[in-house]
């Protein structure tokens, strides 16, 4: 349950996709202005794998034009906290990324020369 679980919420774009449909129902349009680089055949296909899961549900106004809305359900907003300390994570962690480690360098930029045997 847990590997299906991770390999669900992590792949590519389903992320940032649940991040923008939890301000509450999103166009079509809206997520993709929301998430710079996603293609509509991604978030379409994303979208299908979601709704087949029952974390997000579609909803079809029949008026004209057709209009069609995406929510999270019961399930999905249940994702709400992981998503928040996945993006709280990412807040503090990913903007001190450090260059990669050169001879003599510990992956944190700290000489190796600097650490301490644990």
């Amino acid at each position: 349950m847990y590997h299906h679980a991770v390999e669900l919420v992590g792949r590519r774009w389903t992320g940032a996709i649940l991040r923008a449909l939890m301000s509450g129902l999103c166009r079509f349009s809206d997520i993709t202005g929301a998430v710079p680089g996603l293609s509509d055949r991604m978030l379409a296909e994303r979208l299908k794998e979601l709704e087949a899961e029952g974390i997000v549900l579609r909803t079809v106004v029949p008026e004209t034009p057709v209009r069609v809305g995406y929510s999270l359900t019961e399930k999905g907003r249940a994702l709400e906290s992981v998503i928040g300390a996945l993006s709280a994570w990412a807040e503090r962690w990913e903007t001190r990324r450090v260059a990669p480690a050169r001879d003599g360098e510990r992956q944190s930029g700290v000489p190796a020369q600097s650490r301490t045997a644990d």
